[in-house]
């Protein structure tokens, strides 16, 4: 059984509580986090996702709820005596110090010899590129290279919890690429438990074992990247996940002699047989009448027949053909893994199988099903 390192229990943050206009960034969020494991914080700017790691790093008052690090509540401890490193977004080296003492200071605590700190740092440097800038000082270095300066005196510490914010958005895409490979594997070596602030969900699916998806200072889901792109717990989820995003459309359900009846915008039916669908999923579906469906551009076929959708944008990304076309009185794309050649206002056929398809509430965005059965 697991060891459960990093625990949020009913977490809250309200900015500004007692003013007219207070914030509620963190809401009653529940978050256990194994020991060994790489979780990823994922959302937009706004989400909770920053208030949230400030909250474990001892930055930010909790306002309700607690957390619990290897089984010690911190959430009243000041940050010095929690045990927990941080990259922060913003470098946050000191100027007087050279890059190699910046990245050494967070040894001081552990009473190394001047040779085996020698020795980490110049490990440290090595992982992440370095090197060459260890004897200067951070204001004659690129930001990226103080990002990496930060990053490497977060990591090179002996604590019970890494967090990461935002830890290489001022890398340039293929360091950025190269490293996170490198880094996950130093941090899954060592066995060390981290957290990850990202907006980008290329760097949190690479890098991390589960990704907590936050919205509106709510916990949306946590899950592994496969789980949350093959079974999203609900409609923003659905679209948030993936790239392209989830092709979505409004849809009212009927039975029809033996087949499911799925009426879109513009007249578009999409026909399927009751067995294409669990009975409980079935009766579901006719039962709410209104849904909403969802299918990944990658299970979008197009050919001859099906539904007949527009070209209006085609565009060939040196491994795979973004197709753009007017359909149901929206937009649908699908994602071919070679070279399609289709002009502006061609007609294709749309193929949605039943197996990728995704089914949401249209109420309330909650999944009602994936690939025929229930969610």
């Amino acid at each position: 059984m697991s060891e459960v390192m990093l625990d949020l229990s009913g977490v809250n943050k309200i900015y500004n509580p007692t003013s007219r206009h207070p914030v509620h960034a963190v809401i009653d969020l529940d978050l256990a986090v194994q020991k060994g494991e790489i979780v990823a914080l994922l959302g937009s700017s706004g989400c909770g996702k920053t208030s949230t790691l400030r909250m474990i790093a001892g930055f930010e008052d909790v306002t309700e709820g607690q957390i619990s690090l290897a089984g010690h509540e911190i959430h009243r401890q000041p940050p010095a005596k929690r045990n927990v490193s941080m990259a922060f977004e913003g470098y946050s080296l000191y100027p007087p110090l050279t890059i190699r003492e910046n990245i050494a200071f967070a040894l001081k605590a552990e009473r190394l010899s001047r040779d085996e700190v020698s020795i980490r740092v110049d490990e440290m440097a090595r992982l992440l590129g370095i090197e060459a800038v260890l004897d200067r000082y951070p204001s004659s270095i690129s930001g990226g290279q103080q990002q990496r300066a930060g990053l490497g005196r977060a990591l090179i510490r002996g604590a019970d919890l890494h967090l990461l914010d935002e830890p290489m958005g001022q890398l340039e895409p293929q360091l950025r690429a190269h490293l996170r490979g490198r880094i996950k594997h130093f941090i899954k070596e060592r066995g060390l438990t981290a957290i990850l602030v990202t907006h980008d969900q290329t760097e949190a699916n690479a890098l991390a074992d589960r990704i907590a998806v936050m919205e509106g200072g709510v916990l949306q889901q946590f899950d592994t990247p496969e789980a949350l792109k093959a079974r999203p717990a609900n409609l923003f989820t659905g679209t948030f996940i993936g790239e392209p995003p989830m092709n979505v459309f409004a849809a009212e359900a009927a039975s029809e002699g033996g087949q499911i009846l799925f009426h879109l915008g513009d007249g578009v039916q999409l026909g399927y047989a009751d067995t294409d669908f669990t009975p409980e999923l079935r009766d579901s579906i006719l039962k709410r009448g209104s849904v909403t469906l969802g299918v990944r551009p990658h299970a979008v076929g197009i050919g001859i027949g099906g539904a007949e959708a527009r070209v209006y944008a085609s565009q060939w990304l040196g491994d795979q053909t973004h197709i753009a076309a007017h359909f149901a009185g929206a937009s649908i794309v699908s994602v071919r893994h070679d070279r399609v050649n289709h002009a502006k206002g061609d007609m294709i056929g749309v193929d949605l199988p039943a197996t990728n398809l995704h089914l949401f509430d249209t109420a309330t965005g909650a999944a009602i099903s994936h690939g025929g059965a229930m969610a």
